[in-house]
């Protein structure tokens, strides 16, 4: 009964792909609810985990793969997810390498050219953030400023 719904193979109907775009979405959403943090912030790890789960969902919708085990697939991609959630909140230095950390690329009137550098930001992106985060251009008002780990650029004053 399953198959007459949702289909088997690529060889899908409309109908079909309807179904299975529409269970599909139910399981992502639950995903999502599983895995909130990744699709509220914008890390790194949380982009590669948002990334694989539309990529692997999508061959769910598309008949590209068979439909339960991708959604295995995606639900293993989630618990991944959570568990090296919760070994960075628990072990700091893993937490550093998966997740990384926010480095001070400004200090005390002082741009820091390495920090710069290893981040390619140059001095206009370094204004431009400034116009945006604080509504000026004077850098008379800042103590620091740091790249966070999901490439903004903070700024203390």
């Amino acid at each position: 009964m399953l198959n007459e719904y949702i289909g088997h193979g690529t060889d899908l109907t409309i109908l079909q792909m309807s179904m299975r775009a529409i269970v599909v979405f139910i399981i992502a959403l639950s995903f999502i609810r599983l895995g909130r943090r990744a699709f509220g912030m914008g890390s790194s790890f949380d982009t590669v985990i948002g990334i694989l789960l539309g990529s692997i969902l999508s061959r769910a919708v598309v008949g590209a793969s068979p439909f339960v085990p991708t959604i295995i697939a995606a639900f293993i991609i989630v618990i991944i997810h959570k568990l090296l959630a919760w070994l960075s909140v628990h072990f700091r230095m893993f937490g550093k390498i998966v997740k990384g950390e926010a480095i001070l690329i400004y200090k005390d009137g002082k741009l820091i050219e390495q920090s710069l550098a290893k981040f390619f930001i140059t001095e206009n992106d370094f204004k431009e953030s400034l116009r945006h985060a604080c509504n000026t251009t004077d850098t008379g008002d800042i103590k620091e400023a740091y790249i966070e780990r999901d490439g903004r650029i903070s700024f203390i004053r």
